[in-house]
């Protein structure tokens, strides 16, 4: 499990980031089925407060989410400390990082902190990685290019 997500989070900082128009490998359609599961938590309410996604307020809002720096939506203050030291550390979402942490979200911070003992806020884990890349997909596809 700890190669699958150093590999990824190498992919990830190497690699150009995936947004949307079509550059995600997943199926935003297929995501936005998937994102049922996240609702409970997640809501996607776009800039002008227009929701996208009604749900959840335990997490932050997803709209945005590439390119945006881990643990630093503005207005949302639930995060746990080991998201906000990822984002302090230099992580920005991407595919390969989101992927990676929506599968095992703790582990993923105890590798990209160097803590063993990072915990994140988020107890769900999306079992398979092809569903986790389809959600990418769907929130890249409904969020504004990274700079917009």
């Amino acid at each position: 499990m700890k190669l699958s997500i150093a590999t990824a989070l190498l992919a990830g900082f190497v690699a150009v980031p995936a947004f949307a128009g079509g550059h995600a490998s997943g199926d935003a359609e297929a995501g936005e089925k998937a994102f049922n599961q996240c609702k409970a938590c997640h809501a996607i309410v776009d800039a002008d407060g227009n929701d996208i996604v009604k749900g959840g307020k335990t997490g932050p809002n997803l709209w945005g989410l590439p390119g945006r720096t881990a643990g630093a939506y503005d207005g949302f203050d639930k995060y746990k400390k080991s998201i906000v030291a990822a984002g302090e550390g230099g992580l920005v979402w991407d595919e390969a990082s989101f992927v990676a942490y929506v599968q095992d979200p703790n582990a993923f911070l105890k590798e990209v902190t160097g803590d063993s003992k990072a915990r994140s806020g988020m107890a769900f884990r999306v079992r398979k990685e092809d569903d986790a890349a389809n959600l990418w997909a769907y929130i890249a596809s409904v969020s504004p290019e990274p700079g917009s």
